[in-house]
């Protein structure tokens, strides 16, 4: 039922009323009296958070309904309001017809593995803690959230800023950032500002590809930079002045760098590029590697000694704030950076990139798949070349390959990466043998 970031899936078919019910009734039942809800705007929303909060509510619980809002809203909300958990209803950056759940702990963590097990555990067993007819829970509103975490950006901010951003909200739920980096001063142009969760400007995962009206848009103004969110901003990505996407690999370097000190480690994914260590490498830190999934990188940057996690993808994590990747948070941040360093084209062109591609194949059953490339690995490039913490990464020496089933999609994405571009391709057409051998076996 669960994947790496939650239940997800086509409304209708993976995730139905009955999901959400289930769910809901999952949570007290497993001890999470009192439960945080909110949703990104798609319109399918609506129905799962009244299913989920009826079958909280059947069950004795409370619930405290957001509306409307940003994943880091809801995961922030939990511990304002004393909570025991908190359930984003959203499907994050897929398409319009997905929908999904993610819950989330107090801490602002992703539910780990155990508790996503609790919750599952009891779904299949069908046991539930129904409360008597004057048992049952209550649900209340709170017009409050936005405003909160509003101002816990404004402290973590120091401003006044004084520049021109571009802020693709993209339809989603992160109006937020608009709003404060308006307050901290700066001048704020928006596009794809109203919540649609039929994502009518672009698709809702950010990349270079997707972005295009917001780079022509930052490239033809006066614009310092321009910074975007999925559709329940728990992403941001960004394009520097020019109009130039700033890959994820190389923000990752960017915000990793200005928060550590020597000695200090920053949690990052199997398929982070070598660029993230050699840059911590010069200011004496290191990566702590972690499967991928913010709910990984949120639990390794639980550490006393890790300052900060990310995601090439757009995840970025300061655990002194919050576990939650923190979309918002993240654009306050990188706006200020180049308040104060200068333009963020300066500060990625200090990172020593490297060539890496990414692709993804379409594969059913792909962690079985995954499984026979594993094998297959090890009796080609030897035991101690193979890494299995998440799919199969296999150091070449001059470079890497790394084979893993996505987490939420049916999906195998393969990732090659070395200092020579010629390797790289050789590398990736490797690693597209050897899912080819492993899905000939089955």
């Amino acid at each position: 039922m669960f994947g790496t970031s939650g239940i997800r899936g086509p409304v209708g078919r993976d995730v139905t009323a009955d999901t959400a019910l289930s769910v809901g009734r999952a949570l007290p039942s497993e001890g999470y009296r009192s439960v945080v809800v909110g949703r990104d705007p798609r319109e399918s929303g609506r129905m799962l958070v009244d299913a989920l909060a009826a079958g909280i509510r059947e069950c004795g619980g409370d619930v405290v309904d957001l509306g409307v809002a940003s994943t880091p809203t809801v995961a922030r909300s939990v511990e304002r309001h004393g909570a025991d958990a908190g359930v984003a209803v959203t499907a994050s950056h897929n398409p319009p017809p997905d929908n999904g759940l993610k819950l989330w702990t107090p801490s602002g963590q992703a539910f780990d593995a155990a508790r996503r097990e609790g919750i599952e555990r009891r779904i299949d067993s069908g046991e539930y803690d129904l409360a008597a007819w004057d048992g049952v829970g209550e649900r209340t509103t709170d017009d409050a959230a936005d405003a909160a975490h509003a101002a816990a950006l404004r402290e973590a901010v120091e401003g006044p800023i004084d520049l021109d951003v571009v802020v693709d909200v993209g339809n989603g739920a992160g109006g937020l950032t608009a709003d404060v980096l308006d307050d901290l001063g700066c001048h704020v142009t928006t596009v794809n500002a109203r919540p649609d969760g039929s994502f009518p400007g672009r698709p809702s995962e950010p990349t270079a590809e997707t972005l295009t009206t917001l780079r022509a848009t930052v490239a033809n103004t006066d614009a310092d930079v321009g910074v975007a969110h999925d559709g329940d901003a728990d992403r941001m990505m960004a394009v520097d002045a020019t109009g130039a996407f700033v890959p994820g690999d190389v923000l990752l370097a960017v915000f990793a760098t200005r928060a550590v000190e020597p000695g200090d480690r920053v949690a990052a994914p199997v398929d982070t590029s070598l660029s993230v260590d050699d840059a911590l490498e010069e200011r004496g830190a290191t990566v702590a590697r972690t499967a991928v999934g913010d709910v990984f990188v949120a639990e390794r940057a639980r550490e006393p000694d890790v300052t900060f996690g990310g995601e090439p993808s757009g995840a970025w994590i300061w655990p002194e704030e919050t576990l939650c990747p923190d979309g918002p948070l993240a654009a306050c941040r990188l706006v200020e950076l180049v308040d104060e360093e200068g333009p963020l084209a300066d500060l990625t062109g200090a990172i020593e990139t490297y060539p890496i591609r990414r692709e993804s194949v379409a594969v059913d059953a792909g962690t079985a798949v995954v499984r026979t490339v594993e094998r297959l690995a090890r009796e080609r490039h030897g035991a101690d070349r193979v890494d299995t913490l998440d799919g199969v990464r296999i150091d070449h020496g001059d470079g890497w390959t790394l084979v893993r089933a996505s987490g939420t999609q049916p999906l195998v994405r393969l990732t090659a990466e070395a200092r020579d571009p010629e390797r790289a391709a050789t590398l990736l057409d490797e690693a597209r043998g050897l899912l080819a051998e492993a899905r000939a076996e089955r």
